[in-house]
């Protein structure tokens, strides 16, 4: 294992030497002093005027989930097949602002994009987990199911009591990141928190985007009060009949992108230019438009996205390090830990777009902004799994009392493990999120895909979302061969 990370931390600061760390702000001090007043003197009475879109935000968020829930089960089923895992897995490497993008061509800026954005990436990933979830479960109570009974049947009595449990907490954990997802989805237009968190930040009014942020945190922190098992049902039945239906939808409009529009152009090329929108199919012309793509374009967002997931990878891990004992029994007193851990909390709450969005108000676009922000992000989550975990570990009788030793000779080795299986697992959402925040300015995947956007060249933004895909996938598998070749889980580790 310290082979491993020696190497990872090699292989990131070469990647700082490549990086573009620049601050392009003339006194980021100054603008840093107005948020910091901002965010102690909330402006709480701005916030009735976007009830609505507060209420937007909790209301794509259960209609996504809902319909990812079904298609994630429904996929589960058929997760052993290969073209279904490989499916899933290319579904939901594609961040949900990028499906965003796809859907607003098609259905243009309304309540179905936002709620299918979140919908098809979390099908993906709740075939997986709910999968696994299933091949790792006790599989002795479905041997009591009579062989007659059908696959339903078995389902229900043998496999459906025994992992409901777990389904249920990662659903709802899952819930939580779609809230998070349907707030910062606002950042592209849809009528979400995150459409007024811009607008506010953009126009400088600091105390209007810290009240914003503020009961976007009430609304995460008061999940346990309000979702309950028994409300769901009446929750998402509200949440479809709230849901705006004002769609303005032409069924050829839809064929024709998926037929025409999203074709390289040189297929369309003579089509547009004599009316006709016929199709070529000379091979020559269409791979070298594939090659001077990936060549420019795809190249370097390639490139800067790998560049700026190594820097966060080991960063995360080096702040995860840092800063779980202070959130942990074993070194700290019960006050100061439930204080760490509520802090914690809130930066995991953030969503890594909106913390990357106020780090360039203040540093100016460059790969800084989004290397801290995807670092405080993830590390926040890794930090309060590896705290927790440690808080696991009964202390032996001679166990030093002494923190810098107990840290080093007693907690670390035996969570060392389980940390390294959390960082790895995150590295592919790293990914996702290095391509995402290129819309931003960066010069990762997302710069050259918005760009693309603005140019309303959509054949090139599906071949750029498709090289993010597949680069997501690639580093999924990585992750999965280091794990396993590391013998590592993300189960958690109990004292042993």
């Amino acid at each position: 294992m310290l082979k491993t990370s020696l190497i990872f931390a090699a292989i990131a600061l070469s990647a700082l030497l490549l990086a573009d760390l620049e601050i392009s702000t003339l006194d980021p001090w100054l603008e840093f002093g107005r948020m910091a007043k901002g965010a102690v003197t909330p402006d709480f009475l701005a916030v009735w005027g976007f009830w609505h879109a507060l209420l937007n935000t909790v209301v794509f968020a259960l209609c996504g989930i809902c319909l990812a829930v079904v298609f994630g089960v429904v996929l589960a089923f058929f997760f052993r097949f290969t073209p279904i895992r490989l499916f899933c897995a290319f579904v939901r490497a594609i961040h949900e602002i990028f499906w965003g993008f796809i859907f607003l061509s098609i259905v243009g800026l309304n309540s179905v994009c936002g709620v299918l954005a979140i919908a098809i990436p979390y099908a993906g990933i709740f075939a997986k987990v709910y999968a696994e979830i299933v091949q790792e479960s006790d599989h002795r109570p479905r041997e009591g199911v009579p062989t007659r009974c059908g696959g339903l049947s078995r389902f229900v009595y043998g496999i459906l009591p025994v992992i409901y449990a777990d389904a249920k907490h990662y659903t709802g954990y899952r819930f939580e990141c779609a809230l998070r997802s349907s707030a910062i989805l606002g950042f592209i237009g849809l009528p979400t928190l995150g459409f007024h968190l811009e607008t506010a930040f953009r126009e400088g009014l600091y105390s209007e985007a810290a009240a914003l942020l503020y009961v976007f945190y009430l609304l995460i922190a008061s999940l346990r009060y309000w979702v309950k098992a028994r409300f769901i049902p009446v929750y998402i039945a509200a949440a479809f009949v709230l849901l705006s239906w004002e769609i303005t939808l032409s069924w050829a409009n839809v064929a024709r992108f998926f037929t025409y529009e999203i074709l390289p152009w040189p297929m369309r090329r003579e089509g547009v230019s004599t009316g006709s929108f016929d199709v070529s199919y000379a091979w020559m012309p269409i791979w070298q438009w594939i090659r001077d793509i990936i060549a420019d374009e795809g190249g370097r967002g390639i490139w800067n996205t790998v560049i700026l997931t190594q820097i966060v990878l080991v960063g995360t891990g080096v702040f995860t390090l840092l800063i779980f004992p202070f959130a942990s029994r074993h070194f700290t007193g019960k006050i100061p830990s439930r204080i760490s851990h509520y802090l914690l909390i809130i930066l995991r709450t953030t969503p890594e777009y909106i913390l990357a969005f106020v780090f360039v108000q203040l540093w100016g676009p460059s790969m800084l902004p989004a290397v801290w922000a995807i670092l405080l992000h993830n590390g926040a989550i890794l930090a309060f799994l590896t705290s927790n975990n440690a808080d696991l570990v009964r202390l032996r009788l001679d166990a030093p009392h002494k923190r810098t030793d107990r840290y080093f000779y007693e907690i670390l080795p035996r969570v060392y493990g389980q940390f390294l299986a959390f960082l790895f697992y995150r590295w592919e959402v790293m990914m996702r999120e290095s391509a995402m925040l290129g819309i931003l300015g960066v010069y990762t995947l997302g710069f050259y895909i918005d760009s693309a956007i603005e140019a309303v060249h959509m054949d090139k933004v599906v071949l750029l979302i498709f090289i993010t895909a597949l680069l997501n996938m690639g580093i999924d598998s990585v992750s999965q061969l280091v794990r396993r070749g590391l013998k590592i889980s993300t189960k958690l580790v109990t004292s042993g």
